[in-house]
């Protein structure tokens, strides 16, 4: 399932796979001016490449290794020979087939192994300069393009909504807090967020913030809770409510209780 629309010249490419005609998630690659940022889950790369041929792709860049952003990789480089460039960290990561939870397999499969190379500190297209960001938090080797004359910020994976309740395993909460917090100071007159579930945030400067705000002030809650004796299962509850289901369908690798574990670390 693909769903296509334009936002300032940029197209915007959303894919899920679909089961009984409806999408399961969401996940998304931006076209600009040649350059596609992010190439979806491989339950959709035949639709991706299908819809990209002829549209002038001159090169790829991967915010990061995760399989719902590099699932077409090898299909882009067998069709249109472009080079796919990734943070160093990635770059290794990307060349091996992956570790994935069953839930990561039924939602986007596994991205066949891909060469792609490592990116420098900036990206030219005819008409833009992207400003790579290395960036903290949600995985290694996690980048993020800026186009400063532009306001434009195509932030991957670093912001979801701004009041998360899970978090993977495997995040900082922490470092996603500096993060959003560095983004949101970038010297620009605005800043808009490009997310990589397809949502485009225009006043992402104040989104950001406000992310960083409630992370902050839960952070502190828990702590307070944590001082009194409470567990981190009563602190979701008093806090969140109850937690996500996400960590059953996840086996817990989606959930509260590592958004809760993590925040308690920031107030340590």
């Amino acid at each position: 399932m693909l769903e296509v629309d334009e936002f300032e010249g940029i197209t915007r490419i959303k894919m899920s796979r679909e089961v009984d005609g409806s999408p399961v998630y969401w996940v998304a690659s931006y076209l600009v001016d040649g350059l596609l940022i992010d190439t979806g889950c491989k339950h959709t790369a035949d639709k991706l490449v299908d819809y990209l041929d002829g549209k002038g792709v001159k090169l790829v860049v991967n915010t990061h290794f995760h399989e719902d952003h590099i699932g077409a990789n090898h299909l882009i480089q067998e069709r249109f020979g472009v080079e796919i460039f990734a943070h160093a960290d990635s770059v290794p990561l990307i060349n091996r087939v992956p570790e994935l939870h069953p839930y990561q397999e039924f939602v986007w499969g596994y991205p066949e192994p891909t060469r792609v190379s490592e990116l420098g500190d900036s990206i030219e297209t005819p008409g833009f300069h992207f400003e790579v960001l290395e960036t903290e938090g949600h995985s290694e080797g996690h980048v993020v393009l800026f186009e400063p004359d532009k306001g434009w910020c195509f932030s991957g994976d670093i912001y979801i909504t701004d009041k998360p309740k899970v978090i993977r395993a495997d995040e900082d909460a922490s470092g996603l807090v500096k993060t959003m917090r560095d983004l949101a100071g970038l010297d620009t007159d605005r800043l808009v967020l490009f997310t990589s579930m397809g949502e485009i945030i225009p006043q992402g400067r104040q989104a950001l913030l406000s992310c960083v705000e409630y992370l902050e002030d839960l952070s502190r809650k828990a702590g307070e809770l944590a001082a009194e004796g409470l567990s981190v299962d009563a602190i979701i509850v008093e806090l969140l409510g109850r937690g996500s289901v996400l960590a059953g369908l996840t086996d817990g690798h989606f959930s509260s209780d590592n958004l809760i574990r993590g925040i308690l670390r920031m107030s340590s």
